[in-house]
């Protein structure tokens, strides 16, 4: 394993813990396309139930839910590259170790 692969680990992890902070504040770009699907018919229904002056706590709750699954799924993620990163420099760190071990001194 080289060097670039660790950076591009980094830069992975830098990007999705960017898209979970975005998420927390509640913006939607970092949504895949099911997630705001389920957002845009939360709002839609619970517009519409504004209209008609009804209650709009099952919309509100679909969308916490929606958060709540995508803030789990980005962790998640997050979670995984960083394993991936400690597996990378563990095996790199094994390979320089053999590789010093072989070597004349």
């Amino acid at each position: 394993m080289s060097k670039s692969d660790i950076r591009r680990l980094d830069r992975e992890i830098q990007k999705v813990a960017a898209k979970l902070e975005a998420v927390k504040r509640g913006e939607s770009w970092p949504l895949n396309g099911a997630e705001r699907r389920a957002m845009a018919r939360a709002t839609v229904s619970g517009s519409y139930r504004v209209v008609r002056g009804k209650s709009t706590a099952r919309a509100e709750r679909q969308i916490d839910t929606t958060t709540a699954n995508a803030e789990m799924r980005l962790t998640a993620e997050l979670t995984a590259l960083h394993g991936e990163k400690q597996r990378v420099i563990t095996e790199a760190a094994r390979e320089k170790a053999a590789k010093k071990r072989s070597g004349w001194f």
